[in-house]
């Protein structure tokens, strides 16, 4: 192992993390991470579903990009990567996908992937093998918890090399929620473009619903019906925030609504009735995920929730049976088979 010491740039983050080299050609130039801690061959991790408690667009940057605030909780739902070291390059294969997945070298997964890599040296490539359970264009977040997933699995392969801050970093250029779904936490509120956290203890762990109609909704197309309902959003008032308000699922809902709902029931009517119809099923908690297309309740019981899955019905949408987590998602683990 090379210490901090022998560092010719002796950066602050190199003496901050003494195990792990910076490898960088200069100050200037992109830092590439080298570890000598021993790693796995093959590793496998869970990439869960995530909810917007609340989700406020603020406005729009002259980059296009939209200012957000927001807070997190996630579902045990989830997809399930298994990463192994492979000669070089990336490979990705996926099971149970219902809907085109887009060309491999888009997939956020496989950017991931070759963000890590290339942040390490290229010393090895990856074989990703990916299982998808999460609806596709759905607003839970699927296609960016696959993305944090691999970025911890392929730095786990390589023996953690990238320093978690940089990791974060990576994380902010690939997506509005990787970060948060590579933070570890359970629960944060977010704002920026989703890449400022602060961690809360989530409520507790409940009985969720997710009812996914048969649309599905792009995220870009969502944000453009927002532009065009508001070219000149007026300023907003603040939100006041307080671990009371964040500690129950009742006190959750009474904190504000999803700035999507407007534009997306109005070009999709068809998810404003399923919205309401789940809204009188009684849950504690009912939003709009994310940009959409499907909706999320969370009910007092298992039973509550049965119930409503009785009174929707599937013919119309599909149901998921799921809880939302009150503890940290496991991280990448070795894996034999």
């Amino acid at each position: 192992m090379t210490s901090a010491g022998s560092c010719p740039l002796r950066c602050s983050v190199c003496t901050r993390y003494p195990a792990r080299t910076c490898a960088s050609v200069s100050c200037a130039g992109r830092k590439r991470w080298t570890s000598s801690v021993a790693a796995p061959d093959r590793v496998r991790v869970a990439a869960h579903a995530k909810l917007n408690l609340f989700l406020r667009i603020l406005a729009r940057e002259q980059s296009g990009y939209h200012q957000i605030e927001t807070a997190f909780a996630l579902l045990d739902l989830a997809d399930e990567l298994t990463v192994s070291r492979a000669p070089a390059g990336v490979t990705l294969a996926v099971q149970g996908a219902t809907a085109d997945l887009g060309p491999p070298e888009e997939n956020l997964a496989v950017r991931a992937a070759h963000a890590v890599l290339e942040a390490s040296g290229r010393r090895f490539g990856v074989a990703i093998e990916l299982v998808k359970r999460i609806p596709v264009r759905a607003g839970l977040g699927g296609g960016s918890s696959d993305a944090a997933a691999a970025l911890l699995a392929v730095n786990a392969l390589g023996g953690d090399a990238v320093p978690r801050p940089e990791l974060l970093h990576l994380a902010t250029r690939l997506g509005a929620d990787v970060a948060f779904l590579a933070s570890g936490a359970p629960a944060a509120v977010a704002w920026g473009r989703g890449e400022r956290l602060f961690r809360f203890a989530p409520p507790p762990a409940a009985p969720a619903l997710v009812a996914v109609p048969p649309m599905d909704v792009a995220t870009p197309d969502a944000y453009g019906w927002w532009d065009a309902l508001y070219p000149e959003p007026a300023a907003r008032g603040p939100v006041v925030l307080d671990a009371e308000a964040l500690a129950g699922w009742g006190s959750i809902g009474r904190l504000g609504g999803n700035d999507f709902e407007i534009p997306v029931f109005g070009k999709h009517p068809a998810l404003r009735t399923l919205y309401e119809r789940l809204a009188g099923t009684k849950p504690l908690w009912v939003r709009l995920c994310g940009s959409g297309s499907a909706v999320a309740a969370v009910y007092r019981s298992e039973r509550d929730r049965d119930d409503a899955a009785m009174m929707l019905g599937e013919k119309q949408q599909r149901l998921i049976r799921t809880m939302t987590r009150a503890t940290p998602p496991a991280g990448p683990k070795p894996s034999d088979s």
